[in-house]
């Protein structure tokens, strides 16, 4: 992947934003179909030397244990549990690339990478279908908007997106989770097994295999996972997905994408007279200069926040507010979702496991189906909308063992078999939580900043307990011993590292910045294809929502322009 740096000025049919989860497939599609596209990125490209997966903590500097050291320029950032010494160079520089909050609403903006193919390097890799609970949960609870789409039509795309991706999953049939096109489960361990099958005996519950994008079967000259863990450190076999070495390197071999790396792009470029967009002004990150790429079409696949940010920063005479705000909706609706907040912690003697340093790794976990507020279940009295389950069961070396000597050594490999489960929870569409520019903020590349607040309201807090009482009862069902339910009220946003909702999609261009293809309504050659156009967030996690919604509207985009509608 050889990217090129002196295109500016050379005219392409599309523009692409961002190379991450939506942008590479969006790239791909274009340039397999026969458009010239230009790929922008604000970081840099890979090389061999990115693949650290095994690598030992000594064969580091610092032995990965400089968490301050790392905090001094990535402050933010190291918030965020992929960021180590193995690739922090890879996340954006705090200092460089500030923004603001108010005193009283912190949020973590974290997982903000500078390296081709975005989060996708570092992602947990989590992939979750929605369903019309989702899209339509404004119609089943009367809070918020639907979406302007339904589970029906988007479906086909995920099938799509799961077959090349490559998602270990089981089917479940439950209807709040859809199933997918599945590659063989990873499979779960003992005490996996038992929580699986008396949760559901008891409470009527699933658990499941967490759905991840990790291959189990070799594809696309991508060889199946080899189970050595550390997949946020690169991964050498293209065992997980990572757009940079799947759809971005689609498109690249094409001859008919050209990428462009260390590209900041600053604002879409319009023609007032004709309404349409005509390119983006960059900046240059290792020159720091200015340059323009233009195009019939651009496509904003930068990150929610980022290409909120670039719209905010593309204001015109006609769109003062932010381009494409007509609606004043521009900025508003951010959600995040609940992450982490509330779980349980059990141990399962009866179960052990023999603990090993080298592995093998499952890189994968369980996953429990949202139970509160179901389509044929009881109306939740507590809250609205439901939460999820992440977790897994593991034993690890007893190392604060007690005694010395052979009984000291005898109980460092008598460990306990323990499960753990974590509540990740829906956030409200909120017009309160929002972004918006920072009047007095601007980046070392002299781009204006965000300013972000975001708060729980007081239905996300409702959950908080729930999670705890829940997650203690399954595990009372499966057997466990000393079971420690816990909670985390004071979770700060943003570490959910979901942001979406900040340019929703909606049928309405009064109450919304998109229609259901992810087209402004006001320019219509410009496209918001990230997670910025959700209306709703669900509880599951986004990633495989953005890439199928990206995929159906880039066929919108084709047809539009086979049509000379663009």
């Amino acid at each position: 992947m050889q990217p090129t740096q002196d295109d500016a000025g050379k005219r392409f049919e599309v523009l692409v934003i961002g190379s991450g989860a939506s942008g590479g497939w969006v790239a791909k599609q274009l340039a397999e179909a026969g458009v010239r596209v230009a790929l922008l990125d604000a970081g840099r490209a890979h090389t061999a030397k990115d693949h650290r997966e095994h690598m030992r903590p000594f064969d580091l500097k610092y032995r990965d244990r400089a968490t301050e050291l790392m905090r001094r320029t990535r402050p933010r950032q190291k918030d965020c549990y992929a960021c180590t010494e193995y690739n922090y160079d890879w996340f954006a520089n705090d200092l460089e690339e500030p923004y603001s909050t108010p005193a009283d609403k912190p949020f973590s903006w974290q997982g903000r990478t500078r390296i081709v193919g975005g989060r996708t390097n570092v992602w947990g890799r989590q992939s979750y279908r929605l369903s019309d609970q989702d899209f339509k949960a404004a119609s089943f609870d009367g809070y918020g908007e639907d979406w302007p789409l339904g589970y029906a039509v988007l479906a086909p795309y995920y099938d799509q997106v799961e077959e090349y991706v490559g998602i270990t999953g089981m089917s479940e049939g439950v209807y709040e989770l859809p199933d997918g096109r599945f590659q063989p489960p990873m499979g779960l361990n003992c005490a996996e097994m038992r929580l699986r099958t008396r949760v559901k005996d008891k409470l009527g519950w699933t658990v499941t295999l967490g759905r991840a994008a990790n291959l189990t079967k070799a594809i696309n000259g991508r060889a199946a996972c080899h189970y050595c863990g550390p997949c946020e450190r690169g991964c050498m076999t293209k065992s997980y997905f990572n757009s940079a070495f799947t759809t971005v390197a689609d498109a690249m071999a094409t001859g008919r994408c050209t990428l462009i790396t260390n590209a900041m792009v600053y604002k879409v470029l319009m023609d007032p007279d004709r309404n349409r967009a005509t390119g983006v002004l960059y900046i240059d990150r290792v020159t720091r200069q200015p340059r323009e790429a233009h195009a019939r079409v651009v496509v904003l696949c930068a990150q929610a926040l980022e290409s909120t940010r670039i719209l905010f920063n593309s204001a015109t005479t006609r769109y003062s507010n932010g381009l494409g705000n007509s609606s004043g909706v521009l900025g508003h609706y951010l959600q995040d979702h609940l992450w982490v907040a509330g779980g349980a912690n059990g141990e399962f003697p009866d179960l052990p496991q023999k603990p090993t340093l080298d592995g093998p790794h499952r890189p994968d976990g369980i996953y429990v189906i949202r139970f509160r507020n179901t389509k044929e279940g009881a109306r939740y009295k507590k809250f609205l909308r439901g939460y999820g389950f992440q977790g897994r069961s593991s034993a690890n070396f007893n190392l604060r063992a007690a005694g010395f000597g052979d009984a000291f050594k005898k109980a460092v490999n008598e460990p306990v078999t323990s499960l753990g489960l974590s509540g990740f929870g829906e956030t409200l569409p909120r017009r309160e939580n929002l972004v918006e520019i920072d009047p007095g903020g601007v980046d070392v590349f002299g781009i204006p900043t965000l300013r972000i607040q975001m708060t729980w309201s007081d239905n996300e807090k409702a959950m908080i307990p729930d999670m705890a009482e829940s997650a203690a009862e399954m595990l009372e069902a499966a057997g466990a011993k000393n079971i420690q339910p816990w909670t985390v009220p004071n979770r700060v946003p943003g570490f959910g590292i979901h942001e979406v909702g900040t340019a929703r999609m909606g049928a309405d261009p009064k109450t919304s910045v998109l229609n259901q293809f992810q087209q402004s309504h006001d320019v219509p050659n410009l496209f918001v294809m990230d997670g910025a156009c959700f209306t709703s967030s669900g509880c599951q996690n986004p990633t495989l929502t953005i890439m199928a919604l990206a995929v159906r509207s880039t066929d919108y985009l084709m047809g539009e322009m086979k049509k000379g509608n663009l």
